[in-house]
């Protein structure tokens, strides 16, 4: 079937968070949410239609978590990504922030480091926070207009780290790592000893040619040293289901991390989740391949936008993700100054550049995922508020 991502979806009244926090976040309501990593488009209908089948049962009662759901995922990452995952390794959990905060409680000592790639997604920080442990910065470094890994201080960190937390493909910076650099990174892991968590949530959504590679897929001896959490959620926008799996590079961690979730008595599934994750799965390609490159054309809109329109304000298209990095230093703002002029004079409701890296000034992040008459929208916004600047 043809989707309409130009549809404009009244989400004011399902309890969305990027609408109805905005209050909480940005102080106002008046203003245009661009921030929170979910899009304003309809998922697939083959989903829509299972929960629909679902829903009319009328009993949801205690939800066994059967062999299906794993070869779903199995399936999938198969299919798109030539991962042949073994089953006996793959445990359920909440969500890839869950995994990643219960990866570093678990696996990591008291007052341990936790080593991470900033800017990247807060939760990195966030999580390794909460679990008392200490956030080793590894920054990445731009270089002739693009982002790399500075090596030499990644190897000296690693020296000191207790578990990597890599961000597979990247969020903020929309990076899809190649080979060579996942090799490169968990080489060094295996090197110091450091185990490896991959966030790969994002690795369905995929431009320009590029190609996602699971880190477990590089070799055997790799595969033993990472954890990866992937999902649906991202890419079929079913956040609010709370449904993700880990894969595990051994039964003794799996069966630790099992016994955790089930000391909580968190090991059956969401009648609901279970239904969306295996129809997205099994019947949503079709969809994806329409939603890519409307989100790419979004991508695009956005970067010629701001040549044309609002130069002081630099951008490009990410590789992977719908999340757009700005770069607007040229407005010569403390990041104070910024989050109050996007919030008070663009009356956008962006994430603020700094929370993804504590010592970055001068950057935002915007969520592409919208229909096109909405980013212009924002864009016009924007506009309008630069132009008012002094020069």
């Amino acid at each position: 079937m043809k989707y309409d991502f130009d549809a404009v979806v009244d989400r004011s009244h399902n309890f969305s968070a990027k609408y109805d926090e905005r209050k909480k976040k940005f102080g106002t309501d008046d203003l245009i949410p661009l921030w929170i990593a979910d899009m304003d488009f309809r998922t697939a209908q083959p989903i829509i239609d299972a929960l629909k089948l679902r829903a009319e049962e009328g009993i949801w009662g205690y939800t066994a978590r059967p062999d299906s759901y794993f070869e779903a995922v199995r399936g999938w990452q198969k299919r798109r990504n030539g991962w042949d995952i073994d089953k006996s390794l793959m445990s359920y959990c909440l969500g890839v922030v869950q995994n990643l905060s219960i990866m570093v409680k678990l696996f990591t000592p008291e007052g341990g480091n936790v080593l991470i790639q900033t800017p990247v997604y807060s939760e990195f920080y966030d999580m390794t926070e909460m679990q008392g442990r200490h956030v080793v910065e590894n920054p990445i470094v731009e270089k002739d207009g693009r982002w790399q890994v500075d090596w030499e201080d990644f190897e000296e960190k690693l020296k000191i780290s207790d578990i990597f937390l890599l961000c597979n493909p990247h969020n903020p910076l929309g990076i899809v790592w190649t080979p060579e650099e996942l090799r490169r990174m968990a080489e060094l892991c295996m090197k110091y000893h450091v185990p490896m968590f991959s966030d790969e949530i994002h690795s369905d959504l995929i431009f320009h040619g590029k190609k996602h590679t699971p880190v477990a897929t590089l070799s055997p001896e790799i595969a033993s040293y990472v954890t990866t959490g992937i999902s649906a959620t991202k890419t079929f926008n079913l956040a609010g289901l709370q449904a993700s799996t880990v894969v595990f590079p051994n039964a003794h961690m799996k069966e630790v991390f099992d016994k955790y979730w089930m000391a909580m008595d968190i090991h059956r599934n969401n009648a609901f989740s279970l239904t969306a994750m295996q129809a997205a799965f099994n019947e949503g390609e079709e969809w994806l391949e329409q939603l890519l490159p409307y989100l790419s054309d979004n991508f695009d809109f956005v970067v010629d936008y701001c040549k044309k329109y609002i130069p002081r304000i630099k951008t490009y298209a990410p590789d992977a993700t719908y999340l757009m990095w700005l770069d607007c230093r040229d407005l010569h703002m403390s990041n104070e100054e910024l989050c109050s002029f996007m919030i008070k004079k663009a009356k956008l409701g962006l994430n603020e550049g700094y929370t993804f890296g504590r010592s970055l000034t001068g950057y935002m992040r915007l969520n592409a995922a919208c229909p096109r008459s909405v980013l212009k929208k924002a864009m016009d916004q924007l506009k309008e508020a630069v132009d008012s600047l002094p020069n």
